[in-house]
C-alpha cells in the first residue's frame, strides 16, 4: 500500500501557503497541480532551478535532480518537479535566480565571457 504525505509549501513570491497530499510514488509538483495549486516551474525535468525549494522539515527523494549540485542538495535544497515525499514535509519556494547564482555564480560572475581564453586569463 502506498503511503501519502502532507506537504506544506510556502510560496515566497505570492505569500501563500499551500497544503497538498502527495503519495510517496508521485512527484510533488505534478500532484500539487492536480490539486489546483500553482507553483513555479519551467522544464519539469530536474534540469533547471525554477521549482527549487528549501526544505524546512521532513525528507524527500530527488534522484533525477540534475539541476542541483550535491552541495546544494546537502544544504537542503530540492527541485519539486522531480521530488518524491518520504515523510510529511514543509518547504519554501526560492527565487530561480537565487538558487542559480548559488550553483553557477562562481562561473558566470567573473565579467564578460571571452571565447578562446581560459577563465583565469584577461
Amino acid at each position: 500500500m502506498t503511503k501519502t504525505y502532507t506537504i506544506k509549501v510556502r510560496d515566497r513570491a505570492t505569500g501563500k501557503t499551500h497544503i497538498v497530499e502527495v503519495p510517496e510514488d508521485r512527484y510533488i509538483l505534478q500532484t500539487a497541480e492536480q490539486q489546483d495549486v500553482e507553483l513555479p516551474y519551467l522544464c519539469r525535468n530536474g534540469a533547471c532551478t525554477s521549482c527549487a525549494v528549501k526544505i524546512i522539515s521532513g525528507e524527500l527523494a530527488q534522484p533525477e535532480a540534475m539541476g542541483l549540485s550535491p552541495k546544494l542538495k546537502q544544504q537542503g535544497y530540492a527541485l519539486l518537479c522531480v521530488s518524491y515525499p518520504r515523510s510529511d514535509l514543509e518547504v519554501e519556494t526560492q527565487g530561480e535566480d537565487e538558487v542559480y547564482q548559488m550553483q553557477f555564480g562562481r562561473y558566470f560572475a567573473r565579467g564578460k565571457v571571452r571565447f578562446g581564453l581560459p577563465l583565469d586569463e584577461d
